[in-house]
């Protein structure tokens, strides 16, 4: 589990994410909503330690990570994250894109490394794809390619950003299985940002709506269509009016 409380942090002495506290469940998908520049994040880069908030606390399993420097640097080789864009090295074909965080923090010999990378590229469903570089994989499996890489070292912790982005509903949807079948079978706590309506209803074990900075709603999917909130209902509502107006311009009749 991760707790977060009472996080503020501001630029040019503008509050971007003011006061905010909560929870991410162990074994579950963890779901950080809201329209854009609300400070979703914002929020999960003060999380995982890329910029510090002037104020709070986070905790992982208990483990202060905003205090002792040598804690802070375990916690974030137990970490995984999977980039909007995928971030792959271009340079380096699968095998050896999946095989860094390996190579950087493990002792492990070559045949090992090996093994689970292979392991992991049969898990995401690319087995023998070792070879390929990024220009030759199509967007899905380029995050297929990062997913296998953000828990290749035994994560603990996977945050992903905007994991569907640029991908077309069918690819959204295996993204989205994966990382679910991923998240329980390792029992990971996995926060994903995300704007994508299917991916809140489908997946989304526990929900976080911010919305200016400030956390306005929380609950599960089951709960999120059955809320009172204006502000949240007008954000869920145009997202599933948008997601369906697209889906339909993209039919071929």
């Amino acid at each position: 589990m991760i707790e977060f409380k009472n996080i503020t942090k501001s630029f040019d002495n503008k509050n971007i994410i003011n006061n905010i506290s909560g929870k991410f469940h162990k074994g579950k998908i963890n779901l950080i909503i809201g329209n854009s520049g609300t400070g979703k994040s914002v929020l999960l880069k003060c999380i995982v330690g890329l910029i510090k908030p002037e104020r709070g606390e986070i905790l992982f399993d208990k483990r202060n990570f905003t205090d002792e420097k040598n804690l802070k640097i375990k916690i974030r080789r137990e970490i995984g994250m999977l980039f909007q864009s995928g971030a792959l090295f271009d340079s380096k074909n699968v095998e050896e894109n999946i095989r860094f965080p390996l190579d950087i923090l493990t002792n492990m010999n070559k045949d090992e490394k090996e093994e689970r990378v292979n392991f992991f590229l049969k898990k995401v469903g690319l087995e023998n794809s070792n070879k390929k570089f990024p220009s030759e994989l199509s967007g899905g499996m380029k995050k297929r390619v990062g997913i296998a890489r953000a828990i290749i070292n035994n994560s603990k912790y996977l945050f992903c950003d905007e994991p569907n982005s640029g991908l077309d509903p069918k690819n959204s949807l295996i993204i989205d299985n994966l990382i679910k079948e991923i998240t329980s079978e390792y029992n990971i706590t996995t926060v994903i940002i995300t704007h994508d309506i299917n991916s809140i209803i489908e997946i989304g074990d526990h929900i976080n709506f911010i919305h200016k900075g400030e956390k306005e709603w929380e609950g599960s999917s089951k709960s999120i269509f059955k809320s009172d909130n204006k502000i949240l209902n007008e954000f869920v509502f145009a997202r599933k009016w948008q997601k369906f107006l697209k889906n339909i311009k993209n039919t071929k009749v």
